[in-house]
């Protein structure tokens, strides 16, 4: 029988990856916290996280889909969807 893989998304493990890349302690990084106002995510840092994110969940984020990650919720949101689309 072959194997599968699958990248179940789990909104907790994506909370403390983005947690861990911006060095905050997990509960600061709430479903609506925006990154950049509530987080003080500069570009860099948005870039890493969006690096960590395909790297971790296997997905490819194109430039336009970028304007999603600017929360958890919007991040959970739009993985959701590229995982659902692969599967």
């Amino acid at each position: 029988m072959p194997e599968t893989t699958t990248t179940a998304l789990d909104k907790e493990q994506l909370r403390e990856l983005v947690a861990d890349v911006l060095d905050l302690d997990v509960a600061e990084v709430t479903d609506d916290a925006d990154f950049m106002e509530d987080l003080d995510v500069d570009s860099l840092m948005a870039l890493e996280i969006t690096v960590r994110l395909e790297k971790e969940y296997g997905v490819r984020l194109a430039e336009a889909e970028l304007t999603s990650i600017t929360s958890l919720q919007g991040t959970y949101e739009l993985l959701t969807s590229k995982l659902g689309d692969t599967r």
